[in-house]
């Protein structure tokens, strides 16, 4: 019984009235429990929850018996790499019949005009594309022994892939150029591969190829364009030997002389993908089927459990599909039954593409994302601004760290929702391969997009990819582990010093991805893959702890210092090009020459916000770069990267020299795939590079 000091306490003033209370009060406090309770159940039934690892994060390669410290992954049961997916897709052609079934016939390729819906082409009607223009290949005398090579010569598009999907089906051979590549590369190119049919999208590059064979003995017969040739074109091809026709005449004459299929095998040619490198003529590295089925299968196995692709998936095509990073991304995609729109064209109009096509599934490279990172905290131009959104960030890396990837939290709606607006608002899988990322970019925009966001290693001689980041592991910092359909080793350099004995050495991979060798280049083949056919990368790795690896340097590329010191210049550009000021960084050092010096091109949009934060200074872009006090701060905030980022004092630069515009593809200074040719680098600035060692001397 309660008592009366109790009941006071309560004030109620007499014991008669605390059954009355007890009847007043039970029915809201009932009503607030129940709702407590019922909100309870709603988020632990509701909460976010980590998808579970599909390897154990802390063990994610495991070492191959038998010595020379050879990893693999840890999803590989055996010592069978792995080849394939699906028992009844082992080649391109079969990855696309596979999609079209599981479709249901249901929309393959879209494309677009300005301000316009997109318009898709179903599988059937692309099979039946192919298979008229690939009829029309073999009635001009193309066969599987005899004449195989297609050139394809086109931005994305989807006679692009028609145009590929067409050698698939007929067991021939595509062998895409790019005008960036320059006349003299195409046309060494066209003679090397002896490519007498060349797909073209417009008049222009018609124009280009006819330039590269004029006065010259070449094996040009046939020009496909993909529009309609004026009749001067045609007449300049007739007087250079070269039939010029439009890709609906030339699907006419396929359908006329109707061939069936002549399916490829897994060990048959499919692609020869030349690449641009940054010194000598390009080299034709020849891919098989197996070869990118085994690359697509090991991407689809890492990601089949959390993020699956499957007929409902779109994916937004402007990556170039000249080079394989993107080629293996729509075999993934149409091996799935899902869906390609292609961009109009002109990158410049990406963000409509985005907003139009709305994707799922959205490859992109370090630059991109560069962009897209500076461009949000450039925005961020207040100090409550930036709080915000670093608070934001720090709130949903807490939840990533605990693999929790999501795009529907409290600071998706508040913070993030217009930068996942910015890509379409359905974007659940990212990629990023072709070169290096800073770990502070990519571990923002994972958070900041709320996706299954994956960073890849490789190169074409892998056919794409080799390594991959896995599933729940959402640290940045290092490429993953080895794909499941090849190994890696470490080799000792050691002249730097880097020894496979402690976990470091040039990257070397072997597996059913490694390509076949260069085209009609043995002796480059035999530079490239050794003896028990693994291929060396000239890249630098390390293995972590838990069995992924780390892309530490670079091999190709080192030089020494007077002094005898080794320099690899590329990681001390990727450590000073996490500085906010700075755009592009080309580090400069020679044999003949005690210290380094650089050429920078400072960030046309940031380095006026970025100097007045500093420096308390805010003038144009041209006016800034031109100051000795701006120059003199930025090369103080590289010298604090490279102290922090670990380099030796003979490693950080002692001078550089202010550039305002950037290096680029148009003005020879990058390759295709945007690494630095620095060759050329070298030549152009060569009397700057001068004028700085003088300096230094002084």
């Amino acid at each position: 019984m309660l008592s009366q000091d109790f009941l006071k306490m309560l004030q109620l003033p007499h014991l008669d009235d605390v059954s009355q209370y007890i009847r007043t009060a039970s029915t809201p406090v009932l009503v607030s429990m129940g709702a407590v309770a019922a909100a309870t159940t709603y988020y632990l039934a509701t909460r976010p929850k980590a998808l579970p690892p599909i390897c154990d994060l802390q063990m994610q390669s495991v070492e191959v018996p038998g010595g020379d410290f050879a990893r693999r992954s840890a999803l590989l049961h055996g010592d069978a790499f792995q080849t394939h997916i699906y028992d009844d897709a082992r080649t391109m052609y079969e990855f696309f019949r596979r999609g079209a079934t599981v479709s249901n016939n249901g929309p393959c390729l879209g494309s677009r005009k300005p301000k316009q819906p997109y318009e898709w082409m179903s599988y059937r009607e692309v099979m039946e594309r192919s298979e008229n223009l690939g009829s029309a290949f073999l009635h001009k005398g193309h066969s599987r022994t005899g004449d195989p090579h297609i050139g394809i010569f086109s931005q994305n598009r989807p006679e692009w892939t028609i145009s590929e999907l067409a050698c698939y089906t007929y067991s021939l051979v595509s062998v895409p150029l790019y005008d960036t590549l320059g006349t003299e590369a195409i046309a060494y190119i066209i003679d090397k591969a002896s490519i007498s049919t060349i797909v073209c999208d417009v008049t222009e590059k018609v124009g280009l190829v006819l330039d590269c064979v004029k006065d010259t003995m070449h094996s040009v017969k046939t020009i496909v364009l993909m529009e309609t040739p004026s009749d001067s074109l045609v007449e300049r091809g007739q007087q250079a030997g070269i039939h010029i026709l439009s890709l609906q005449e030339m699907e006419v004459i396929g359908q006329a002389n109707h061939q069936q299929p002549l399916p490829p095998r897994p060990d048959d040619m499919a692609v020869i993908c030349f690449t641009s490198g940054t010194t000598g003529h390009p080299k034709g590295a020849m891919l098989t089927h197996g070869n990118i089925v085994s690359n697509c299968s090991a991407f689809m196995k890492i990601t089949e459990f959390c993020c699956p692709l499957g007929p409902s998936d779109v994916h937004l095509s402007y990556l170039p599909l000249a080079h394989m990073f993107e080629r293996v991304v729509q075999g993934c995609i149409l091996a799935q039954g899902a869906k390609i729109g292609f961009f109009q064209g002109d990158i410049r109009q990406l963000p409509d593409d985005l907003n139009t096509l709305k994707p799922t599934v959205f490859p992109v490279v370090p630059r991109l994302l560069n962009r897209m990172y500076d461009k949000i905290f450039g925005q961020a131009n207040t100090a409550v601004k930036r709080w915000l959104l670093e608070f934001a960030y720090r709130r949903k890396q807490a939840e990533i760290r605990r693999g929790i990837v999501r795009r529907d939290s409290i600071w998706d709606r508040l913070i993030f929702r217009r930068v996942q607006a910015s890509l379409g608002g359905r974007v659940r899988l990212m990629l990023t391969g072709a070169a290096p990322i800073s770990p502070t970019v990519l571990s923002f925009l994972r958070a900041a997009l709320g996706c299954q966001f994956y960073e890849g290693y490789g190169q074409t001689e892998c056919t794409a990819g080799c390594t991959i980041t896995m599933p729940g592991d959402w640290n940045a910092g290092h490429v993953g582990a080895p794909l499941p359909c090849n190994s890696i080793k470490l080799v000792d350099v050691p002249e730097m010093n880097y020894l496979a004995v402690n976990g470091e050495g040039e990257v070397c991979v072997k597996g059913a991805n490694v390509f076949q060798g260069y085209l009609k280049d043995p002796e480059k083949t035999a530079e490239t893959i050794d003896a028990d056919g693994w291929v060396h990368t000239g890249d630098i790795g390390k293995w972590l702890p838990n069995g992924t690896l780390k892309i530490v340097d670079r091999k190709k590329h080192i030089f020494k210092l007077a002094q005898g010191e080794y320099i690899a210049p590329e990681k001390i550009e990727n450590i000073y090009i996490r500085s906010d000021a700075v755009a592009q960084v080309f580090v400069h050092g020679d044999s003949l020459q005690a210290c380094l010096v650089a050429v920078v091109v400072p960030d046309p949009d940031f380095l006026s916000g970025w100097t007045k934060r500093t420096l308390g200074l805010q003038d144009s872009y041209e006016e800034l770069c031109g100051r000795a006090d701006v120059k003199a701060a930025i090369l103080e905030d590289l010298l604090r990267l490279g102290k922090e980022g670990g380099l030796k004092s003979f490693e950080q630069v002692k001078a550089i020299y202010i550039h305002t515009e950037l290096f680029s593809i148009e003005n020879g200074l990058l390759t295709p795939t945007m690494k630095a040719k620095r060759n050329e680098l070298r030549q152009h600035f060569r009397s700057q590079i001068d004028e700085l060692y003088a300096g230094i001397r002084i």
